[in-house]
């Protein structure tokens, strides 16, 4: 998983054509990510082994899926309507735009100064849950549909 926010030049894919949606241009990155993989590492089989993501657009978009379950999990249940503010001004959570000063994290650290990615952010993540997410979130739930789709390797020898 990596954020498209402040993704960076060079990388595979870039730069985009301006005309491209949001979600198009991560799935060319994406794309871009696994032919580049591939042509460097064949022998290990990326092709079926490398489903990449990158999250739109960033991390803490998700996390809105559940605007009261992200406040709960700050021990901030006060901070839930504003929350809520940010999450109603956007078709979906991961809409929330990558401006610098308004991607996902910079408006969560707006609302709770405090907010430490690793530990509440992954707090965050357990209380919203993954069916929340799954459910808001068209391209996250994208990505998980082809985990679920692959094969259960772990009964064959």
């Amino acid at each position: 998983m990596i954020d498209f926010y402040a993704l960076g030049e060079g990388f595979p894919g870039t730069p985009l054509p301006p005309h491209l949606t949001n979600i198009q241009k991560v799935e060319r990155i994406e794309r871009a990510i696994k032919d580049d993989i591939c042509s460097l590492i064949s022998d290990f089989r990326p092709d079926v082994r490398l489903i990449p993501y990158l999250s739109l657009h960033e991390y803490e978009g998700l996390l809105f899926s559940d605007p009261d379950a992200f406040a709960q999990a700050l021990r901030q249940p006060d901070l839930a309507y504003r929350f809520h503010q940010v999450r109603s001004d956007f078709p979906t959570p991961e809409d929330i735009d990558d401006d610098p000063q308004t991607a996902p994290s910079k408006r969560v650290i707006a609302i709770y100064s405090a907010y430490r990615k690793v530990i509440e952010g992954t707090l965050a993540a357990k209380a919203v849950g993954v069916g929340r997410m799954r459910r808001e979130c068209e391209h996250f739930r994208t990505w998980l549909e082809k985990l679920e789709a692959l094969p259960d390797l772990r009964h064959h020898h």
